[in-house]
């Protein structure tokens, strides 16, 4: 006698959209378009001021797969925690309104989570830059290989911390009480962090299964960190992330969190610093002394350059710090040279003597 097929599970979408007329059709179409079709969206409007409210609503009035919910403008945590009050499915995910799902995205997911029954799975994303799109290399690291594991044997991966190439077991998120912060930027981090180690087991598919769009009109909240809130935000979040290791225990979790995932994209701050202002180079400061105090970002997994720059940042050293990032910016790259101590970076007007060797000096990889 043949066995009847397991039920497909509903699966939940939580969309939140603010001011994306122009993008959320493309991102609900391809939601609903989905090989996976059993699905339940959740259309969060968070007092958004054009007609995003009104397209969701005339997506729901045709599909009944579609609810929108329309709350105040608290911003995009509470529209995510918002729209999870509504989910029903057995699996929930999440997208932003400006982004575009893959096709088989969901399907791919549910597959890998129901082999191996893990609390979530995460898969890869690629950039979409125009019409153009790239996987990062760091991501294809990360996803190289479908494992099922626990965060201690692949801490690295605490550096995955977007919400929507996630889909998690509605019962695994409510158990381990996550929820995104409300009221800052860069939520993202401090919630997915707890996930991984709050997980019994997890699996990392290698497949891209979300499009994120970068937008070309520097509007979007990543491309905006030369200004303080960005920052404050951003410490913000660093911090709720590293207590959160810190609580779960692993001296090795916590190595690798702080070098390779905490310190991974200072370097898009140290960019900024050439024409900061006071207050905005006192905080970056403050937050480098006090987020790896005792441990400095010399030992960080950063590039040379910006190891440099980190070294120079911890001690207060703005004119250097700027004279390195403008040296990188215009040559594209800092000259090496061969000294007694070892093969080292070398900036053209930096008096070197001044500095730890440490934040000089190549590793062997990198020679």
């Amino acid at each position: 006698m043949r066995l009847a097929r397991r039920r497909a599970p509903l699966v939940s979408v939580v969309v939140p959209a603010y001011d994306v007329a122009a993008y959320l059709p493309a991102c609900l179409d391809s939601i609903l378009g989905q090989t996976h079709d059993r699905l339940e969206v959740v259309v969060v409007d968070d007092g958004s001021p054009d007609d995003s409210g009104a397209i969701a609503e005339a997506y729901a009035a045709r599909d009944p797969r579609v609810r929108v919910v329309h709350t105040g403008n608290r911003g995009l945590g509470a529209a995510r925690n918002e729209g999870l009050r509504h989910v029903t499915g057995d699996l929930v995910t999440f997208a932003d309104s400006d982004d575009v799902v893959p096709p088989d995205a969901y399907a791919t997911l549910v597959g890998h989570q129901r082999r191996a029954g893990s609390d979530f799975v995460v898969g890869s994303i690629a950039r979409l830059v125009g019409g153009d799109l790239e996987e990062p290399r760091w991501m294809r690291r990360l996803h190289r290989t479908r494992i099922d594991v626990v965060i201690d044997t692949e801490p690295e991966l605490l550096g995955d911390v977007f919400a929507w190439n996630k889909l998690f077991v509605t019962d695994f998120w409510r158990g381990a009480g996550l929820a995104w912060p409300e009221g800052v930027r860069y939520e993202d981090q401090p919630t997915t962090t707890r996930a991984y180690l709050r997980a019994r087991r997890f699996t990392v598919a290698p497949e891209v299964v979300y499009h994120w769009r970068i937008r070309d009109d520097g509007s979007s909240i990543t491309q905006q960190r030369s200004s303080l809130r960005d920052l404050e935000d951003r410490w913000e979040t660093k911090r709720m992330a590293l207590a959160s290791v810190l609580d779960y225990g692993s001296a090795k979790v916590t190595a690798v969190f702080r070098d390779r995932v905490l310190a991974g994209d200072l370097h898009r701050y140290f960019d900024e610093i050439p024409g900061c202002d006071d207050a905005w180079w006192e905080l970056l400061v403050a937050g480098v002394r006090e987020l790896w105090a005792g441990r400095g970002l010399v030992r960080s997994g950063l590039v040379p350059a910006h190891r440099l720059v980190g070294w120079l940042v911890e001690h207060d050293r703005r004119p250097e710090a700027t004279l390195v990032v403008e040296r990188l910016h215009e040559l594209g790259g800092l000259p090496r040279v061969d000294t007694p101590a070892g093969r080292r970076v070398d900036v053209p007007g930096l008096d070197v003597r001044t500095i730890d060797p440490a934040a000089l000096l190549l590793r062997d990889d990198e020679r």
